[in-house]
């Protein structure tokens, strides 16, 4: 098992670099879900591809139309082919693998989430991407969050399985998912029905908390249920000096909200946030504000809280617009859940890890905060009686998570996949 991680290491190493260098926002994942795919059929994995993946009326933050339209057009330049995008076409991006030993065992599933940020890479040569030649050629888009590391991840477990299914038990279901950032592309996946029969569903993040290469948490805890929200006010423009009295103003109207946003009490039975994001109003200095837009978030500690949190705010939004007498829309464009990794693993996880060249400590839960839509797969196994958990592979971070500075050790890698080979061959009976 050391041995195939050591002579995968360069090549951990070149899928890396590949997906940094190129990435793509949330369900625009055109060419990075071909990337992977075609990785994946040379390996001999059964793939479904984009709509065969996702159940395509439960994304929720669609990238506008427009946008969609100028990346396939790129996807199609670039040489995803036609085949390809078709099943993409629209947002429908990332893809499920699946792998069937023939031998009776537990279903095991693992996600990775492929998605990028929005958000323009440091170009210093201090900057290890920048010093490398492999920055992100995209402009204002980055992997800032460490999904590189991850697909990357994915195809190394997905090749220990190819190489050694014979030496394996049961069913091995990878699930690469779109637009983790936002919490969006969990629910797709879910909803499709990939969840519903796994006996264990592992996922995990490079980072997070900064610790040492070789050290791994078995389970987290401290994820916030989220919901995220688009706001649109409508208002009436006019002239600021001659005819304010005729004008219905949406700034105001946004500007209300959120300072009555921030003022929504916190819950006694735990942690609650509020965030507004973005806020956009207005064309001129003289013209009362037609329109405003909105981007907020509210999370939870719990289910009940981040409800109490959305239901306060659905009365804040509407007494604002009422009391500047413009219309509203709310969208829906993002959620994710609270979440409880099972216990029961962390001896079997550190069982399995023992005697790993790669893996010098298992920590058995590791504080985390922010929020994670891996939750809504994880929630949905535990219903079906299946356990789950949410891991973390140590690296130092010089920068945080989001940040255009942000970088990880590749040694990390390395780790990650020996971990999930340890537990694929552990959920085999065989480690």
């Amino acid at each position: 098992m050391n041995s195939f991680v050591k002579e995968l290491i360069p090549q951990l190493i070149e899928w890396r670099r590949t997906f940094h260098a190129l990435p793509e926002l949330g369900f625009m994942e055109y060419i990075t879900t071909y990337r992977i795919g075609k990785e994946l059929e040379a390996m001999g994995f059964t793939l479904h591809v984009g709509k065969e993946a996702l159940k395509e009326d439960s994304r929720l933050g669609l990238p506008k139309e427009a946008d969609l339209l100028a990346h396939e057009e790129k996807a199609a330049a670039w040489g995803v082919e036609k085949e390809w995008l078709e099943k993409m076409r629209n947002g429908n991006t990332g893809l499920v693998a699946e792998w069937d030993t023939g031998k009776q065992g537990d279903h095991i599933g693992f996600r990775f989430d492929i998605d990028a940020l929005p958000i323009k890479e440091c170009a210093e040569e201090s900057h290890l991407p920048s010093k490398n030649g492999f920055v992100s050629g995209e402009e204002n888009v980055m992997h800032a969050c460490a999904h590189d590391g991850h697909t990357t991840i994915g195809l190394g477990v997905a090749k220990y399985i190819a190489s050694h299914s014979d030496e394996l038990k049961g069913k091995f279901t990878l699930l690469f998912q779109p637009a983790e950032e936002g919490g969006r592309g969990a629910r797709p996946m879910r909803d499709k029905g990939w969840l519903d029969d796994v006996d264990a569903f592992y996922s995990g993040h490079i980072g997070i908390n900064s610790m040492d290469v070789g050290t791994i948490a078995a389970t987290t805890k401290g994820f916030l249920a989220s919901t995220k929200f688009d706001i649109t006010f409508k208002g009436v423009s006019s002239h600021a000096g001659m005819h304010p009295e005729l004008g219905k103003n949406a700034l105001l109207a946004a500007t209300t909200t959120a300072n009555n946003l921030y003022g929504i009490p916190r819950h006694h039975d735990g942690v609650s946030r509020v965030n507004v994001g973005k806020l956009t109003a207005g064309s001129a200095r003289n013209i009362i504000s037609e329109d405003s837009f909105m981007e907020i978030e509210l999370r939870g500690q719990t289910e009940k809280i981040s409800n109490h949190m959305v239901e306060r705010a659905m009365r804040i939004i509407k007494a604002s617009a009422e009391m500047h007498d413009v219309d509203y829309s709310i969208e829906s464009v993002g959620v994710t859940e609270s979440m409880s990794c099972d216990e029961e693993l962390i001896p079997k996880i550190t069982q399995w890890c023992e005697g790993s060249e790669f893996v010098k400590e298992v920590q058995p839960v590791a504080p985390v905060s922010g929020s994670e839509d891996a939750s809504l797969m994880m929630n949905r196994v535990q219903e079906h009686g299946g356990k789950a958990t949410y891991m973390l592979f140590g690296t130092k971070l010089d920068y945080p998570h989001h940040h255009p500075q942000f970088d990880y050790e590749e040694e990390v890698l390395a780790v990650a996949v020996e971990t999930y080979i340890r537990i694929l061959k552990g959920g085999s009976g065989d480690v």
